[in-house]
Protein backbone atom coordinates (compact mmCIF):
# COMPACT_ATOMS: atom_id res chain seq x y z
CA UNK A 1 0.00 0.00 0.00
CA UNK A 2 3.01 2.58 0.68
CA UNK A 3 3.76 2.67 -3.01
CA UNK A 4 0.40 3.19 -4.37
CA UNK A 5 -0.20 5.88 -1.37
CA UNK A 6 2.67 7.49 -2.93
CA UNK A 7 1.89 7.02 -6.64
CA UNK A 8 -1.35 8.90 -5.18
CA UNK A 9 0.21 11.23 -3.12
CA UNK A 10 2.19 11.98 -6.79
CA UNK A 11 -0.90 12.13 -8.96
CA UNK A 12 -2.75 14.88 -6.48
CA UNK A 13 0.96 16.96 -6.34
CA UNK A 14 1.01 17.40 -9.78
CA UNK A 15 -2.91 17.91 -10.53
CA UNK A 16 -2.46 21.09 -7.80
CA UNK A 17 0.92 22.34 -9.41
CA UNK A 18 -1.50 22.69 -12.36
CA UNK A 19 -3.11 26.33 -10.73
CA UNK A 20 0.16 27.39 -10.62
CA UNK A 21 0.75 27.66 -14.63
CA UNK A 22 -2.50 29.15 -14.84
CA UNK A 23 -0.79 31.59 -12.63
CA UNK A 24 2.07 31.83 -15.11
CA UNK A 25 0.23 31.92 -18.26
CA UNK A 26 -1.55 35.24 -17.01
CA UNK A 27 1.40 36.84 -15.38
CA UNK A 28 3.34 36.17 -18.81
CA UNK A 29 0.72 36.67 -21.26
CA UNK A 30 1.46 32.88 -22.39
CA UNK A 31 -1.18 31.22 -21.08
CA UNK A 32 -1.63 28.47 -24.58
CA UNK A 33 2.61 28.05 -24.20
CA UNK A 34 2.49 27.32 -20.61
CA UNK A 35 -0.80 25.14 -20.75
CA UNK A 36 1.31 23.22 -23.58
CA UNK A 37 4.56 22.98 -21.59
CA UNK A 38 2.65 21.59 -18.31
CA UNK A 39 2.15 18.45 -20.50
CA UNK A 40 5.54 17.38 -20.03
CA UNK A 41 5.19 17.44 -16.56
CA UNK A 42 1.50 15.92 -15.92
CA UNK A 43 3.06 12.71 -17.94
CA UNK A 44 4.52 12.02 -14.85
CA UNK A 45 1.28 11.79 -13.27
CA UNK A 46 0.09 10.02 -16.22
CA UNK A 47 2.44 7.47 -15.98
CA UNK A 48 1.55 7.40 -11.87
CA UNK A 49 -1.41 6.98 -12.64
CA UNK A 50 -0.99 3.68 -15.12
CA UNK A 51 1.00 2.21 -12.40
CA UNK A 52 -0.99 2.76 -9.49
CA UNK A 53 -4.64 1.89 -10.93
CA UNK A 54 -3.67 -2.08 -11.43
CA UNK A 55 -2.19 -1.93 -7.94
CA UNK A 56 -4.94 -0.71 -6.47
CA UNK A 57 -7.51 -2.96 -8.38
CA UNK A 58 -5.20 -6.45 -7.42
CA UNK A 59 -5.57 -5.24 -3.33
CA UNK A 60 -9.48 -5.52 -3.95
CA UNK A 61 -8.64 -8.90 -6.07
CA UNK A 62 -6.47 -10.56 -3.19
CA UNK A 63 -9.20 -9.78 -0.39
CA UNK A 64 -11.99 -11.21 -2.26
CA UNK A 65 -9.66 -14.28 -3.19
CA UNK A 66 -8.12 -15.04 0.50
CA UNK A 67 -12.18 -14.65 1.80
CA UNK A 68 -12.99 -17.35 -0.91
CA UNK A 69 -10.24 -19.52 0.07
CA UNK A 70 -11.12 -19.51 3.87
CA UNK A 71 -15.12 -18.92 3.75
CA UNK A 72 -17.20 -22.36 4.33
CA UNK A 73 -20.67 -20.63 3.16
CA UNK A 74 -21.68 -17.20 1.86
CA UNK A 75 -18.28 -15.26 1.20
CA UNK A 76 -20.63 -11.65 2.10
CA UNK A 77 -21.56 -13.54 5.59
CA UNK A 78 -18.20 -14.69 6.52
CA UNK A 79 -16.87 -13.00 9.62
CA UNK A 80 -13.11 -13.45 8.31
CA UNK A 81 -14.72 -11.68 4.87
CA UNK A 82 -16.14 -8.86 6.90
CA UNK A 83 -13.07 -8.49 8.96
CA UNK A 84 -10.81 -8.30 5.40
CA UNK A 85 -13.40 -5.37 4.39
CA UNK A 86 -12.45 -2.99 6.96
CA UNK A 87 -9.06 -3.58 6.97
CA UNK A 88 -9.79 -2.91 2.67
CA UNK A 89 -11.99 0.19 3.82
CA UNK A 90 -9.10 1.52 6.02
CA UNK A 91 -6.12 0.90 3.49
CA UNK A 92 -8.85 2.92 0.82
CA UNK A 93 -8.97 5.73 3.29
CA UNK A 94 -4.92 5.79 4.00
CA UNK A 95 -5.07 6.35 -0.34
CA UNK A 96 -7.02 9.18 0.37
CA UNK A 97 -5.07 10.56 3.04
CA UNK A 98 -1.83 10.32 0.60
CA UNK A 99 -4.40 12.02 -1.82
CA UNK A 100 -4.59 15.32 1.02
CA UNK A 101 -0.85 15.17 1.65
CA UNK A 102 0.26 15.17 -1.88
CA UNK A 103 -2.18 17.98 -2.56
CA UNK A 104 -0.71 19.72 0.46
CA UNK A 105 2.52 19.17 -0.70
CA UNK A 106 1.85 20.97 -4.10
CA UNK A 107 -0.24 23.36 -1.92
CA UNK A 108 3.17 24.64 -0.43
CA UNK A 109 4.99 24.31 -3.38
CA UNK A 110 2.90 26.55 -6.10
CA UNK A 111 4.87 29.70 -5.39
CA UNK A 112 8.32 28.09 -6.18
CA UNK A 113 6.83 26.33 -8.72
CA UNK A 114 4.96 29.38 -10.14
CA UNK A 115 8.34 31.50 -10.33
CA UNK A 116 10.64 28.41 -12.38
CA UNK A 117 7.63 27.66 -14.41
CA UNK A 118 7.39 31.26 -15.27
CA UNK A 119 11.23 31.51 -16.17
CA UNK A 120 10.49 28.20 -18.01
CA UNK A 121 8.19 29.80 -20.41
CA UNK A 122 10.52 32.25 -21.13
CA UNK A 123 13.34 29.84 -21.47
CA UNK A 124 11.20 27.83 -24.06
CA UNK A 125 10.73 31.25 -26.33
CA UNK A 126 14.97 31.76 -26.36
CA UNK A 127 15.28 28.15 -27.37
CA UNK A 128 12.51 28.00 -29.89
CA UNK A 129 12.02 24.08 -29.04
CA UNK A 130 11.61 21.14 -26.06
CA UNK A 131 15.03 19.35 -26.68
CA UNK A 132 17.41 22.97 -26.74
CA UNK A 133 14.95 24.00 -23.76
CA UNK A 134 16.02 20.43 -22.03
CA UNK A 135 19.86 21.29 -22.41
CA UNK A 136 19.41 24.53 -20.93
CA UNK A 137 17.85 22.92 -17.98
CA UNK A 138 20.68 20.24 -17.97
CA UNK A 139 23.04 22.37 -18.28
CA UNK A 140 23.81 23.84 -13.83
CA UNK A 141 25.68 27.15 -15.42
CA UNK A 142 23.21 28.53 -17.70
CA UNK A 143 20.34 27.00 -15.49
CA UNK A 144 21.69 29.02 -12.28
CA UNK A 145 22.26 32.04 -14.44
CA UNK A 146 18.13 32.12 -15.59
CA UNK A 147 17.30 31.38 -12.00
CA UNK A 148 19.67 33.39 -10.28
CA UNK A 149 17.00 36.48 -9.79
CA UNK A 150 15.26 36.39 -6.36
CA UNK A 151 11.68 35.83 -7.11
CA UNK A 152 10.07 39.19 -5.89
CA UNK A 153 6.77 38.24 -6.94
CA UNK A 154 6.52 36.63 -3.56
CA UNK A 155 5.26 39.47 -1.57
CA UNK A 156 2.86 40.37 -4.04
CA UNK A 157 1.29 36.74 -3.55
CA UNK A 158 1.46 36.70 0.06
CA UNK A 159 -0.12 39.93 0.04
CA UNK A 160 -3.14 38.95 -2.35
CA UNK A 161 -4.30 36.40 -0.01
CA UNK A 162 -7.15 38.30 2.03
CA UNK A 163 -9.13 36.75 4.72
CA UNK A 164 -12.31 35.83 2.42
CA UNK A 165 -12.76 35.80 -1.33
CA UNK A 166 -12.76 38.94 -2.89
CA UNK A 167 -14.15 38.97 -6.65
CA UNK A 168 -14.26 35.42 -6.45
CA UNK A 169 -17.99 33.52 -6.46
CA UNK A 170 -18.67 31.38 -3.51
CA UNK A 171 -20.49 29.09 -5.52
CA UNK A 172 -17.72 28.40 -7.34
CA UNK A 173 -14.79 27.58 -4.94
CA UNK A 174 -17.91 25.23 -3.05
CA UNK A 175 -18.48 23.49 -6.21
CA UNK A 176 -14.39 23.11 -7.03
CA UNK A 177 -13.89 21.53 -3.05
CA UNK A 178 -17.23 19.20 -4.06
CA UNK A 179 -15.31 18.36 -7.29
CA UNK A 180 -12.19 17.38 -5.60
CA UNK A 181 -13.78 15.34 -3.41
CA UNK A 182 -15.96 13.34 -5.60
CA UNK A 183 -13.31 12.80 -7.83
CA UNK A 184 -10.72 11.48 -5.47
CA UNK A 185 -12.88 8.92 -4.08
CA UNK A 186 -15.04 8.30 -7.50
CA UNK A 187 -12.53 5.22 -8.53
CA UNK A 188 -11.71 3.85 -4.98
CA UNK A 189 -15.33 3.58 -4.40
CA UNK A 190 -15.78 1.79 -7.58
CA UNK A 191 -13.51 -0.84 -6.10
CA UNK A 192 -14.72 -0.98 -2.71
CA UNK A 193 -17.81 -1.56 -4.21
CA UNK A 194 -16.64 -4.31 -6.09
CA UNK A 195 -15.30 -5.91 -2.76
CA UNK A 196 -19.01 -5.39 -1.38
CA UNK A 197 -20.48 -7.35 -4.10
CA UNK A 198 -17.61 -9.69 -5.35
CA UNK A 199 -20.06 -12.02 -7.98
CA UNK A 200 -19.86 -8.73 -10.34
CA UNK A 201 -17.25 -6.90 -9.26
CA UNK A 202 -16.04 -6.02 -12.44
CA UNK A 203 -19.53 -4.22 -13.15
CA UNK A 204 -19.19 -2.44 -9.95
CA UNK A 205 -15.42 -1.12 -10.58
CA UNK A 206 -16.77 0.04 -14.13
CA UNK A 207 -19.31 2.07 -12.48
CA UNK A 208 -17.06 5.15 -10.84
CA UNK A 209 -19.13 6.99 -13.34
CA UNK A 210 -21.93 7.08 -11.50
CA UNK A 211 -20.17 9.03 -8.57
CA UNK A 212 -17.86 10.96 -11.18
CA UNK A 213 -20.63 12.09 -12.93
CA UNK A 214 -21.79 14.31 -10.74
CA UNK A 215 -18.27 16.15 -10.40
CA UNK A 216 -18.28 16.23 -14.06
CA UNK A 217 -21.25 18.73 -14.28
CA UNK A 218 -20.31 20.62 -11.60
CA UNK A 219 -17.04 21.09 -13.20
CA UNK A 220 -18.51 21.56 -17.07
CA UNK A 221 -21.47 23.92 -15.60
CA UNK A 222 -19.81 26.23 -12.88
CA UNK A 223 -15.69 25.46 -12.12
CA UNK A 224 -14.28 25.42 -15.74
CA UNK A 225 -16.35 28.39 -17.02
CA UNK A 226 -15.50 30.55 -14.17
CA UNK A 227 -11.72 29.61 -14.06
CA UNK A 228 -11.72 30.34 -17.66
CA UNK A 229 -13.56 33.95 -17.37
CA UNK A 230 -11.54 35.38 -14.47
CA UNK A 231 -8.29 33.74 -16.34
CA UNK A 232 -9.39 35.43 -19.65
CA UNK A 233 -10.92 39.21 -18.14
CA UNK A 234 -7.17 39.34 -16.51
CA UNK A 235 -5.28 38.71 -19.89
CA UNK A 236 -7.04 41.35 -21.29
CA UNK A 237 -6.51 43.86 -18.35
CA UNK A 238 -10.20 44.27 -17.87
CA UNK A 239 -9.91 42.39 -14.28
CA UNK A 240 -6.52 42.75 -12.19
CA UNK A 241 -4.21 39.93 -11.86
CA UNK A 242 -4.71 40.15 -8.35
CA UNK A 243 -8.12 37.94 -8.52
CA UNK A 244 -5.94 35.56 -10.97
CA UNK A 245 -3.42 34.95 -7.82
CA UNK A 246 -6.69 34.83 -5.57
CA UNK A 247 -8.24 32.02 -7.54
CA UNK A 248 -5.37 30.37 -7.45
CA UNK A 249 -5.15 30.87 -3.93
CA UNK A 250 -8.60 29.79 -2.85
CA UNK A 251 -8.57 26.72 -5.92
CA UNK A 252 -5.30 25.06 -3.76
CA UNK A 253 -7.44 25.54 -0.50
CA UNK A 254 -10.52 24.18 -1.93
CA UNK A 255 -8.53 21.26 -3.23
CA UNK A 256 -7.03 20.30 0.07
CA UNK A 257 -10.55 20.51 1.78
CA UNK A 258 -11.87 18.25 -1.04
CA UNK A 259 -9.86 15.73 -0.78
CA UNK A 260 -10.70 15.82 3.03
CA UNK A 261 -14.16 15.91 1.73
CA UNK A 262 -13.56 12.81 0.28
CA UNK A 263 -13.37 11.12 3.30
CA UNK A 264 -17.04 11.49 3.69
CA UNK A 265 -18.00 10.61 0.22
CA UNK A 266 -16.02 7.26 0.29
CA UNK A 267 -18.55 4.29 1.92
CA UNK A 268 -21.90 6.62 0.69
CA UNK A 269 -20.42 6.34 -2.65
CA UNK A 270 -19.23 2.79 -2.44
CA UNK A 271 -22.75 1.66 -1.37
CA UNK A 272 -24.68 3.93 -4.27
CA UNK A 273 -22.53 2.49 -7.01
CA UNK A 274 -22.28 -1.45 -5.22
CA UNK A 275 -26.97 -0.76 -5.24
CA UNK A 276 -26.32 0.41 -8.85
CA UNK A 277 -24.37 -2.64 -9.82
CA UNK A 278 -27.27 -5.18 -8.27
CA UNK A 279 -29.79 -2.90 -10.41
CA UNK A 280 -27.79 -3.36 -14.09
CA UNK A 281 -26.86 -6.83 -13.03
CA UNK A 282 -29.84 -8.52 -11.32
CA UNK A 283 -32.70 -6.59 -12.91
CA UNK A 284 -35.29 -8.65 -11.47
CA UNK A 285 -34.27 -8.30 -7.98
Amino acid sequence: MLLIAVLTAIIHLTDTLVYAVRLSGVTTRRLATAFSLFQIISLLASTANLIQAPLLSSVVEKTINTGLKHASGSLLESPLYHHQLTQLSMDIRLVIFSATVGTVLGVLLTPAFNYVFTRVIFLFEEAGSIPRLIIILLSPHLLVRTMRKRPGYLGALRASFPGRPQNIPLAFLIANTMVIGIWTTGVLSALYAGALLPEYRSTASLLSGVVNGVATILSAMIVDPTAAMITDQALRGTRDQRDVRQMVYYLCLTRVLGTILAQVFFLPAAYLIRNVALIIAVPDR
